[in-house]
């Protein structure tokens, strides 16, 4: 996935939601069977079957859940841990899900049964802890292979940002988990979109968005990166509309209402994901294709046509792609990011649907988290940056290798500035690789520090050993570690056992601990640069002094990144004369290009310039992503446009994820 933007910069897309305290904070990777189980605050509740323990209430407090490392004022959060997971991992693991789900559109619900196999890591026999949020539990059963029984179950306290931990009495030596229930209307990792939400406008349409932790909003599991599962899956829909899911999609699959489905490879619960909706495919490749609305079909198989290519290359230079098939789904423009690398099948905004395959670096984000994040993946979300840094170093060299240097240099150079900004608007503690995520949301780590900074990192790396050699551990690191889930100090291992015993002359372990633990970029980091808009800064400059019309810039054969880098490095202020002129010459207003549009209507917003007033709300009211509404939203309430930005987020609000929703909430009503 691509991280929160830079409301003045950037070029990727993230969240940035409401923190939690640090006093209803929950952790369980380091609770034993014992003391968890009473660290949980339960509510009693009716049930009709009578299997919810009506426990007394508890207090549930998280430096009671790590009896060896309370969490005291100043310390440090412990490698491994997962502080945003109720499961108690140490006592079981999850191995494999069974689901068998019905999507109920008019009551917008997802209601059926996940069976659950556990593996056992100890010999007493604990409670099994799950992840839950705004679910209603309405059985559980538990045994010994197909032999289950009807057990007690309990939910506890709810926690805002975390959701509600799900408390079962398991029979002794049971492996299986059986649990009835159904998703709220508003489940915070599922989005139901109208008709005319869509681009068909006929059919309703359904996707889930997983990652970081609202995988628990529609499946109750370990809902944490170091747990691994494969998965099987049953899906009832319409009949008149198709199901896909991160697992084997099967195109010819007959439309009569029930799909099958099949993950063999063991993936993090943020992985899991599922797309319904009136969804035709197109194959790209011998391995690759595209499924979308009719009406988007033949634009997207277009656009992304150099997807095999991508593929063939990554491969080439990194290793196998292990994963059979890579497809893309195309959703409606609701979708809150640009992409999501949900395995086998990512996830992808229509936004990027240029005509000129100028946006396509998210195609190669997608495909690179193959490698870097579903193969090798962030043990808990302080360690974000192994999933983004990497995948964000990988995407650069994926562009070089299908488009060539100069595209190469535009999008590094532009990756820089992003970091940069992003750096100037944001306090230390944020601005570290290893960032402490303890009593936050965990969506607010999606920044450009893990992403860019971890990148221009693993840049600097190969500077100094030669590309070559890094290529090299590259491939052993991807091999030493597929489909595991490892942590920063994991990969500072390896780092050590290789790299720094290789090129002890070349590489330091205290400089990689700078760039890793420590806020900011170290001095005498690598600053990349490119020609193609060197060349852009006097034309900017002269212009703006004056001395040359805008019509007399030569703008013939300029790329988006060109466009944009021209727009964004412009003044905070121009003078209506300014403004007139760049819009009537370039028809800025009317551009169809998303990015270059965005970039536009900022410079638009912070001038007040009204010509681009009714693009603004359509913009705003068409297109849910975050990297473009969020900088928007936040432009307007800046600039005194208070009532303007509440009276367009209301009406544009029905068709929002909820994600985005939650994000832009606070900008607008400090929610």
């Amino acid at each position: 996935m691509l991280p929160q933007l830079n409301p003045s910069l950037g070029r990727l897309i993230g969240t940035g939601l409401l923190a939690c305290s640090l006093a209803t904070l929950t952790a369980c990777s380091k609770s034993d069977d014992s003391a968890h189980q009473k660290q949980i605050e339960e509510r009693p509740a009716a049930s009709q079957n009578g299997n919810q323990i009506p426990d007394s209430a508890t207090d549930y407090k998280p430096e009671n859940l790590e009896k060896d490392a309370p969490l005291a004022a100043g310390a440090e959060p412990k490698s491994g841990v997962d502080y945003h997971s109720f499961a108690n991992t140490n006592d079981y693991r999850v191995k494999h899900l069974d689901l068998d789900l019905t999507a109920d559109f008019d009551n917008k619900v997802l209601k059926g049964e996940a069976i659950l196999d556990i593996q056992r890591l100890t010999e007493k026999n604990p409670a099994l802890i799950l992840d839950t949020r705004d679910i209603d539990v309405t059985a559980v059963r538990a045994g010994v292979g197909s032999n289950l029984q009807d057990v007690k179950f309990s939910l506890g306290k709810t926690d805002p940002h975390l959701g509600t931990p799900l408390k079962i009495e398991l029979p002794k030596g049971a492996n299986k988990v059986a649990i009835q229930y159904q998703t709220s209307p508003g489940a915070s990792g599922v989005q139901w979109l109208d008709p005319q939400q869509t681009a068909g406008k006929k059919h309703p349409f359904l996707f889930t968005q997983a990652q970081a932790i609202h995988a628990r909003s529609f499946i109750p599991l370990q809902d944490s990166p170091q747990v691994r599962m494969t998965y099987k899956a049953t899906i009832h829909t319409p009949k008149d509309l198709r199901a896909v899911m991160s697992a084997n999609n099967d195109p010819d699959a007959e439309m009569d209402g029930v799909f099958e489905f099949e993950m063999p490879q063991a993936i993090p619960s943020y992985l899991i994901a599922i797309g319904i909706g009136n969804l035709d495919f197109k194959p790209m490749g011998e391995r690759t294709g595209v499924y979308a609305e009719p009406e988007l079909l033949e634009a997207s198989a277009k656009e992304f046509e150099d997807t095999e290519s991508m593929l063939e290359a990554t491969e080439e230079n990194f290793g196998p792609y292990r994963w059979d098939r890579y497809d893309l789904l195309i959703l409606p423009p609701s979708f809150p990011f640009g992409g999501m690398e949900n395995p086998r099948l990512s996830f992808i905004t229509p936004t990027v649907i240029a005509g000129d395959k100028s946006l396509v670096a998210l195609i190669a984000h997608e495909l690179a988290h193959s490698w870097s994040g579903n193969l090798v993946t962030n043990a808990s979300w302080r360690d974000l940056w192994l999933n983004e840094g990497f995948t964000t170093y990988l995407t650069n060299r994926i562009m070089q290798l299908v488009y060539g240097d100069d595209r190469y240099k535009m999008e590094m150079a532009l990756g820089y500035d992003d970091l940069k900004a992003d750096l100037d608007d944001r306090e230390d503690k944020d601005e570290i690789m290893a960032i402490d995520m303890r009593g936050r949301d965990p969506d607010e780590v999606f920044s450009n520090i893990p992403y860019e900074k971890g990148s221009l990192f693993l840049y600097e790396l190969e500077q100094k050993v030669g590309r070559e050699n890094f290529d090299k551990f590259l491939l052993g690191y991807f091999n030493n570690f597929a489909f595991q889930s490892i942590t920063t100090e994991d990969f500072l291992k390896y780092l050590d056992d290789t790299l720094l015993k290789q090129y002890p002359d070349k590489l330091s372990k205290e400089r990689i601990n700078q760039w890793v633990f420590e806020p900011g970029i170290p001095e005498g980091a690598p600053h990349p640069q490119s020609d193609a808009f060197t060349k852009i800064d006097p034309l900017r400059q002269q212009w703006l002094n004056g001395e040359i019309k805008a019509s007399e810039i030569d703008t013939n054969g300029w790329t988006f990144h060109q466009w944009k880098y021209f727009l964004d490095g412009m003044p905070e202020k121009l003078s209506d004369e300014q403004l007139k002129e760049l819009d009537s010459t370039f028809k800025l207003t009317e551009s169809k290009n998303n990015e270059v549009a965005f970039s536009w209507l900022m410079i638009a917003v912070r001038n007040d310039y009204a010509p681009a007033n009714a693009r603004l709300e359509e913009f705003l009211i068409g297109i849910g992503r975050n990297k473009f509404v969020r900088p928007l939203y936040r432009a307007m309430m800046e600039t005194g446009k208070e009532d303007e930005a509440k009276r367009i987020f209301e009406k544009a609000k029905p068709g929002y994820h909820p994600l985005t929703v939650k994000v832009n909430s606070k900008i607008i009503y400090g929610d």
